[in-house]
């Protein structure tokens, strides 16, 4: 299992990975291939969900439709003899030797391997853009994504992993989301937010993003103890945004109130994610996007 082990050291895995148990058998029955070693570890491990906001692993566990990699089989293009070989010059799964779909990307790229040959353990990485193009990686699933977090495997459909932040997982549990507008108070941006980590503390960055003249901002970060994940808007008026797990409602609510009194502001408005405001805390309701 190549990179399984550096993969964990460089990525810690969720305390409770999501879709990450099944029954194998039954699963490799229905795509008819039998499956990578290091595949089903990051299943084991990681679950369902994102590596560094960019690269998502699927399992062929759990019910929810945006899971799974069994779709392809449901999904394939046409015949091998019948397919345009210069938009798809690979054929695709079930047929033999096709891409079978293990993760895709924010951008819809496609994380595929190459199921050519009988050892699963052989299969290269195939990334497959949303554009059509591809691009194959002679590396398991594993070793691809610890490379590509690393930095030193270089893609060019792909992009980097930004070189000052640590790597990260992120499991796709139901998360309820908020959205608090806050007045402007008398502190500058830079000392609310720090007022704002301060008190949901400790803290890890998930990257920032700056105006060319510095008019607007997002800082995202994510809690270590909770897995709630917040972005902090500097646009006019400011907001804060926050996922949490639904049961970790009240918890939020105390801990960001006592926030926005670190901050110096007060809270004008409070909305769900799809905008609808609410008159006060309250448990999820049927607008809210979970997972």
């Amino acid at each position: 299992m190549t990179g399984s082990g550096s993969l964990a050291r460089l990525v810690p895995p969720p305390a409770a990975p999501v879709d990450a148990r099944g029954d194998w058998t039954a699963a490799e029955a229905a795509l008819g291939v039998r499956l990578p070693g290091d595949y089903k570890w990051m299943v084991a491990t990681y679950g369902w969900g994102e590596f560094c906001d960019l690269l998502y692993l699927h399992t062929p566990f759990g019910t929810s439709r945006h899971n799974g990699i069994e779709w392809q089989r449901a999904h394939h293009l046409t015949q091998s003899a019948e397919r345009d070989v210069e938009c798809y010059p690979y054929p695709l799964h079930p047929e033999p030797g096709g891409l079978l779909v293990w993760g895709t990307t924010m951008d819809a790229d496609r994380l595929c391997w190459l199921t050519d040959g009988e050892a699963p353990e052989e299969w290269p990485v195939v990334v497959w853009s949303s554009e059509g193009w591809y691009e194959t990686h002679r590396t398991g699933a594993a070793a691809f994504i610890e490379g590509w977090a690393a930095g030193r495997l270089r893609s060019g459909l792909l992009g980097a992993m930004q070189p000052d932040l640590a790597p990260w997982f992120n499991a796709f549990r139901p998360r309820i989301d908020r959205c608090l507008r806050l007045s402007e108070g008398p502190l500058p941006h830079d000392e609310r937010l720090r007022a704002l980590r301060a008190a949901l503390a400790p803290t890890t960055d998930r990257g920032a993003w700056r105006s060319k003249h510095d008019e607007m901002a997002q800082d995202h970060f994510a809690t270590v103890d909770t897995d709630w994940l917040l972005t902090y808007d500097a646009s006019r008026p400011h907001r804060i945004r926050i996922g949490f797990p639904p049961e970790d409602a009240e918890r939020a609510r105390v801990r960001l109130m006592a926030a926005v009194e670190l901050m110096q502001c007060r809270l004008l408005e409070l909305t769900t994610a799809a905008g609808t405001t609410l008159p006060a805390w309250d448990t999820p309701t049927d607008e809210d996007d979970e997972e």
